[in-house]
């Protein structure tokens, strides 16, 4: 497999981030070799803003360095979307906005919305967000909807567009202009509150494959896998797709509260089979109740296009909920007639969006709440399809050994003040600080190589 240095987290947001210099890294671990006194108060001020941002957590983390643009309500108006790149803009609570791609006649294009409903706000059971793909003469490509459910509980979903090149297809196989409808599913429902949704739209696009099937997988173990076992670590979760926490098989901890959604991405290659199952803790509060659909659980493939999601009831006793079976990784897939099984068309990360509903509190209190994820990788790696060309972000259709390491390790491979951080520990002695501030540095750098 051809090995890349751009990184999980750039790779999807489509935006390089600005790099810093081997002097500046240097810089970096200059002052890791400097007094005590200049290390040791950075602990207790990361402390503390880790805590501020525990009690008052942000509905959504956008994608850094993602552009911004405006939906048009005609389509004879609207902003084209360059592909392969992470776009930010705003839905009002009424009527469509649009957008518009460029796409040629040999690659399969795809547009994930996500949709941030503001603090505060209410939904209905099936209010949440619809997404359509036409082209230049009204054709319907592909339509998707998604809601928030029985929960009501107002969070990050995200649906998909989708323009596909295939041969069992005959319309929107043209190259030429398409248009990207979002609209909400239920705005004047009972329970929805009016104002605008934040959005962040990301494009990405997948060649055609050199070779492969016309028809879908016949046979694949559809059987329910046990859940894994093991001891959990813990592993914190971050709050948008962008800045999702790697995972590989493991069992691992997580704290949630009321209101929280959580992201991790987990690397699935090419005839790997991935089952997930989430287990919510017992309360200490000692509270009484019932919080129907408490923990959402969601599955997105590499183009955030939802595959499939649980959702767990809470009492106050332990609970569980595992997402269904899953078909092994396989550009085959997308002939399936079953729609998640559509969706584990491509190999790369695959993104779990854990959800604790704010109806929680009611009952048992602010929390946070014990959550641990059981993530199994099943099947040996295999060989793709064979792109006939590269997709946009490239590498965003494929595992990396960079991507195992990160999952490994739990920090994107790109996000070098997390690694950093593990340096500026009070008390570190000049010398502990040197072998530390060069291990560091080694690994940055190692990590860094191929930039």
């Amino acid at each position: 497999m051809r090995g890349r240095w751009c990184t999980a987290r750039e790779r999807r947001t489509g935006a390089w981030r600005g790099r810093s210099s081997t002097a500046v890294r240097l810089g970096a671990v200059a002052l890791v070799l400097g007094t005590t006194a200049a290390v040791g108060p950075a602990p207790a001020a990361w402390a503390a803003g880790d805590s501020a941002r525990a009690a008052t957590p942000s509905p959504y983390a956008f994608a850094e360095g993602a552009r911004s643009v405006e939906g048009a309500r005609s389509t004879a108006d609207a902003e084209r979307l360059a592909l392969g790149t992470a776009y930010r803009s705003s839905l009002p609570d009424s009527g469509k906005v649009n957008y518009r791609l460029q796409l040629d006649a040999t690659s399969s294009a795809y547009v994930s919305v996500t949709a941030v409903p503001p603090p505060g706000s209410t939904v209905s059971v099936i209010d949440g967000l619809k997404v359509s793909v036409q082209d230049a003469e009204g054709n319907s490509c592909s339509g998707d909807t998604a809601s928030f459910g029985a929960a009501r509980s107002p969070h990050p979903i995200a649906a998909w567009g989708v323009r596909e090149i295939s041969p069992t297809k005959s319309l929107c196989q043209e190259a030429g202009a398409y248009y990207v409808s979002v609209e909400r599913a239920d705005p004047e429902g009972e329970g929805s509150s009016p104002g605008a949704w934040d959005l962040e739209l990301f494009t990405t696009t997948e060649p055609t494959a050199k070779t492969g099937a016309t028809g879908a997988p016949q046979v694949w173990n559809s059987a329910t896998p046990q859940p894994l076992q093991g001891d959990p670590e813990p592993r914190h979760g971050g709050a948008g797709f962008a800045g999702a926490t790697p995972l590989d098989q493991g069992v691992w901890r997580d704290d949630i509260r009321p209101g929280q959604t959580l992201f991790y991405e987990v690397p699935v290659d090419w005839g790997q089979q991935l089952a997930v199952t989430a287990d919510l803790g017992s309360s200490d509060s000692g509270g009484t109740g019932y919080a129907s659909g408490a923990l959402d659980l969601a599955l997105y493939n590499p183009a955030r296009g939802r595959v499939a999601g649980v959702n767990v009831g809470y009492d106050g006793d332990q609970a569980s909920g595992s997402l269904p079976p899953l078909p092994p990784v396989d550009h085959a897939n997308r002939y399936g007639a079953v729609a998640q099984v559509g969706a584990m068309r491509f190999a790369g990360s695959y993104y779990l969006v854990a959800h604790l509903a704010p109806n929680v509190a009611d009952s048992f209190g602010d929390g946070p709440f014990k959550m641990t994820l059981r993530v199994r990788v099943t099947g040996e790696p295999r060989s793709g399809p064979g792109y006939a060309g590269e997709s946009r972000p490239e590498g965003v259709f494929d595992v990396s050994e960079q991507d195992r390491e990160a999952a490994a390790e739990g920090v994107p491979a790109s996000d070098d003040d997390a690694v950093m951080r593990v340096v500026a520990v009070g008390g570190i002695g000049t010398g502990s600080a040197l072998l530390v501030g060069l291990g560091v540095w080694t690994l940055v750098a190692r990590r860094r190589s191929a930039a």
